[in-house]
């Protein structure tokens, strides 16, 4: 669970990095947010936080535990959460200048569709639901992977909700076409 904790850090580091550019740009404003951004933060953080300490708690010999050996599922787990880095970095550089950890849109932003957003519409999100998916793999128990899973998922939702509607309101018609081509967070499924 050590190098699963130590890529969470690392996560950590990257979001810091893009509220410290947010800042330094002047975007960034909650004002359309609907406390979506903390409601994200604070879930997660309660989820992920709760879900390393899950196991503790857990006999080694409980049901609630992943079969076989814990080292594989740290593996895969951590694998899984370097995955979903790399495409949160890659969704974020696609949409350059207009991505932001906040929901604002630029009037006059193009609607992208290279790079993942080819497949999904909201691949950022998606790289931090593989991060914490694969930290509830790594903490190698049921419980800590409903609870990864579930709570990002809810909060991510209502964010998707709001940011599609402003989306839909500044965009338009472009939107609109390119919503009903792509799916939400995952290719060809949902």
């Amino acid at each position: 669970m050590t190098i699963a904790v130590y890529t969470t850090w690392a996560w950590m580091a990257f979001e810091i990095a893009l509220r410290v550019r947010d800042r330094m740009r002047g975007t960034g404003s909650t004002a359309g947010d609907g406390h979506t951004r903390l409601l994200i933060f604070v879930l997660v953080a309660a989820a992920m936080t709760v879900a390393s300490f899950a196991g503790i708690f857990l006999p080694a010999d409980s049901p609630l535990r992943f079969p076989g050996p814990v080292l594989s599922w740290q593996i895969l787990g951590v694998a899984l959460m370097w995955l979903g880095l790399v495409v949160r970095a890659w969704a974020i550089a696609v949409l350059g200048k207009h991505f932001r950890t906040t929901v604002e849109v630029d009037r006059d932003q193009p609607v992208i569709s290279n790079g993942p957003y080819r497949w999904i519409r909201h691949p950022s999100y998606t790289g931090i639901l593989l991060l914490t998916l694969g930290f509830g793999l790594a903490a190698g128990n049921y419980v800590s992977l409903l609870l990864t899973t579930v709570v990002p998922v809810y909060a991510f939702l209502r964010r998707i909700t709001l940011e599609e509607k402003t989306l839909v309101a500044t965009l338009g018609a472009p939107y609109e076409t390119y919503r009903h081509m792509t799916k939400r967070l995952v290719p060809g499924v949902w």
